[in-house]
């Protein structure tokens, strides 16, 4: 399992959930808090390449040892790419959440959007 950690750069969403930008591209994944209250994950259901995400909505499951969880999204736009090596290798969402652990990427459709997620120490500061 990976450290306590909520890196600088990301973005974090209510739902436990970390976006990466690059320009109008986000990588999406879930924060060490949500992995931490998950146990083990034993298998990430991804949506198709194309799919449409609508912030606020699920898009995804996780399943852990504990339960099945929706993945909610952060952000708006469509699927250009999931994490294939999760399939063979879903405990990475704990080893490294912030890392090889991510799920989606996805082109943004509307960048305002951004404004509504937290920065690292106010998302830390939600969590207490």
């Amino acid at each position: 399992m990976a450290d306590a950690s909520y890196p600088d750069d990301l973005k974090y969403h209510a739902e436990h959930d970390w976006a990466r930008i690059d320009g109008e591209t986000a990588t999406l994944g879930i924060t060490w808090y949500a992995q931490e209250q998950l146990g083990e994950v034993v298998y990430f259901d991804p949506p198709a390449v194309g799919t449409t995400l609508t912030k606020d909505q699920p898009y995804a499951e996780i399943e852990s040892v504990k339960a099945v969880s929706d993945v909610v999204a952060p952000l708006s736009g469509e699927v250009t790419e999931v994490n294939e090596a999760l399939s063979d290798a879903p405990e990475t969402v704990n080893d490294d959440p912030y890392g090889d652990g991510w799920l989606v990427r996805v082109k943004l459709a509307d960048t305002s959007e951004l404004d509504d997620l937290m920065d690292a120490s106010t998302y830390e500061g939600s969590l207490s």
